[in-house]
Parts: structure tokens; sequence; C-alpha cells
């Protein structure tokens, strides 16, 4: 067993910008990339091996075909992605599906669950978390009147921030904002409001107010989690959130560290600094950027280096 590393891929998008290659060191094809999306097996941009021995292979393809490198999960499709977002301009206020509604609507099997962490963002940057309205009448009226600012609730964001945002939940990341999401494997996004933005042919990008209106949850709730810190001998485990979709953690390293891995698998993103990974006197060098699986049998290992990692799993 090894580290599986993925090469990312990059969309385009019309929030999007530089960040990617100015932080992360990224070769991006465009001036408006607004996605790295570093861990996916999504019908709407598979990532692919880096190298090893299973060098260009599409993380799908390990799925359906190498289950014991995920433990023995089951499930058709892989449950998770992540992405790294560059927030240029503000997104689009939005709203995505739980898995029923997907289903329902057909646009999918999965709805999308997801949550952010604050890599990095400017003074006094914001998010659109939630909103105001009582009742869904409410909450119409106020689109139809475009009283956005009345509507929609705002929050003050810094780096190191984590936000979770279950199904139903209004959102948008704004302008300034660098952050890595990890998510339902899904691509289903219901636009409410775009602040008018026009596409290349000069048409305003189009809005999903029926889906959004019967997905959100109204009135707004927000969600109590436990964030757990647990200081270890040269690293820090941070516990954001355990839900029936995703654990999320943080490793803060410092010069060497002993990890004991108990999930059936790994995804690992590397959002500061650089190290080595040595399982059973292998070692593997890891750097600001990298996405990669940890498959299930790779359980005890060391870190050396310097470095903060963010790790999901189910």
């Amino acid at each position: 067993m090894e580290p599986i590393f993925f090469e990312p891929i990059f969309k385009e998008r019309i929030w999007g910008g530089t960040a990617l290659k100015e932080v992360f060191g990224y070769d991006i094809p465009f001036d408006n990339i607004g996605e790295c999306w570093g861990i996916s097996a999504h019908a709407n941009g598979m990532t692919t091996v880096k190298y090893g021995r299973y060098k260009g292979k599409t993380l799908e393809e390990l799925w359906k075909k190498n289950k014991d490198l995920f433990g023995g999960i089951n499930g058709q499709i892989f449950p998770l992605m992540v992405k790294i977002l560059d927030a240029n301009q503000d997104l689009s206020v939005q709203v995505h599906p739980d898995d029923d509604c997907a289903q329902i609507k057909g646009t999918g099997k999965l709805g999308k669950t997801e949550c952010w962490y604050i890599i990095n963002c400017k003074k006094n940057s914001e998010i659109v978390y939630g909103h105001n309205a009582t009742t869904r009448e409410e909450f119409i009226r106020l689109v139809e009147e475009k009283k956005y600012n009345e509507l929609f609730r705002r929050v003050k964001i810094k780096p190191g921030d984590f936000f979770y945002i279950p199904s139903g939940t209004v959102h948008a990341l704004c302008k300034g904002g660098l952050v890595l999401e990890i998510q339902q494997n899904s691509d289903i996004t219901y636009r409410i409001y775009d602040y008018d933005r026009e596409e290349a042919d000069g048409k305003k990008r189009e809005l999903h107010i029926k889906d959004a209106i019967e997905v959100i949850k109204i009135p707004h709730l927000d969600i109590d989690y436990n964030m757990l810190v647990e200081e270890k001998k040269n690293i820090i485990v941070t516990t954001f959130i355990k839900t029936p979709f995703f654990h999320v953690h943080k490793w803060d390293v410092r010069e060497k560290a002993t990890i004991l891995n108990e999930s059936p698998f790994s995804l690992v993103s590397v959002i500061e600094g650089r190290g080595k990974i040595v399982h059973k006197n292998i070692t593997y060098t890891i750097k600001k950027g990298d996405h990669f699986l940890l498959p299930a049998g790779f359980r005890h290992f060391t870190i050396i280096g310097k470095c903060e990692l963010i790790v999901s799993h189910v």
C-alpha cells in the first residue's frame, strides 16, 4: 500500500482568478480559474493518478475495480470530492438539494452537503450563510422584491475558520476567499441570485428559483458541532466535524509525528509546507498543493517536516 497522488483538474469560472497559481504554484491554463478539483470521481471531472502502480487510472476506476483500497466500503458512487475554490469575485448565492430531492428530480443519485475550510482571505471578507426569512412565502416575497440585503445573512470570515453547509443551506463564498471544500460527490447547484452577471454571450446567467425554493430549509437553523483539538507530540489534530457524509480533520505537523489512521481510507490535501511520509521504511515526499489518497491498510506511519494537511473520510 502506498499513497495515491492525483492530478488536479482546473475549472474556469466567471468569478475565478489566479490565486491557485500564486498560492499553490499550480500551472493553471487561464487567468479565471475558480476551482481546482483535487480529488474527484465525478463525470464532470475525473482526477487521474499521477504516478505509481495505478498511474493514469481514474479515481472512479479504482473505486469500481480495486475495492481493497477503500476498506471494502460498498456503493456504486465514490462518496466524496475535494476542491480548492478561488473567489476572485463573489460567487452566486445558491443552495443544494439533499439525496432524496436529487433523486426525485433526476439530477443525480447524491445531493450535496459540503464544508469549507478558509485557507486565506482578505481583511473583512465574508460569506453568505443562511437567510432571515421565517416562512417560504416571506422568502419568495423578498426574492421577488429583490431585497437581497434583507434576506441573506452575511458572516465575517478569517483564515482557519470552518463552516459546515448541509444541503438546503443558502450560501455563497464572497470576493477574496480561498477555500478548501469537501463535499458529497455531486455537482448540483441551484442559483438564487447572481448579481445580474452576464456570460460571454451577453445573456444573464441562469437562475433556478423554483428548484431552490423547494429545497431551502426555512427557517434557517445554525448547526452546532463540537470542534475537538488534541495536542500530541509534534502534531495538533483538529477534528472539525463528524457527520454521516464525512469526517474532517486538520493535521498540523511539526518536525516528526507518528500517526495512527483508523479510517477505511483518507483523502488528504496539503495546504501548507512540505514533508515526508514514512511507511514501512519507504519514504514519500509531500508538498503544498498535493492531493492524495491514503488507502486501507495505510494505518501506522510517520510524517516528517512542517506541514498542514486537511484530511477527510467517510
